[in-house]
């Protein structure tokens, strides 16, 4: 009786843990599919939000390209201007011996004494510092 008895105990205990067994088994593999659905609709949101943002990030880098555009314009523009005055400068400076340069100088200072004198206190006070850390 003892042997049926231990007999009985096992087999229902081994139905029981088989059934025990069984049911971990699927709710592991159920909540393993609901992990991998929240994977895949996290990954489908981070992609929907890449994809909206998109357009967004292309408009500013055009408006960027566009300022970029208009400031080397203007840049260009005004080293275009500073290199014509450059040049107009050397071809005076070819053209004019020194006696017709001062006189010229002498014109400017009649006609503009007050921007004279301040171009003047501006090319001493230079010279002055060049002179001073120079000695």
């Amino acid at each position: 009786m003892d042997n049926q008895f231990d007999k009985q105990f096992k087999d229902g205990n081994s139905s029981s843990l088989a059934g025990t067994a069984a049911r971990i088994k699927e709710q592991v593999g159920e909540r393993a599919a609901l992990a991998k659905d929240a994977v895949v609709d996290f990954g489908r949101k981070t992609v929907d939000n890449i994809d909206a943002q998109r357009g967004t990030a292309a408009g500013t880098l055009d408006q960027t390209a566009s300022r970029l555009h208009e400031q080397a314009e203007r840049v260009a523009g005004a080293a275009r201007v500073t290199a014509d005055k450059l040049h107009a400068t050397a071809d005076y400076v070819r053209s004019q011996d020194l006696k017709a340069m001062a006189k010229d100088v002498e014109d400017l200072v009649r006609r503009y004494p007050g921007p004279a004198l301040a171009i003047a206190a501006a090319v001493g006070f230079v010279t002055a510092r060049v002179l001073r850390t120079q000695s």
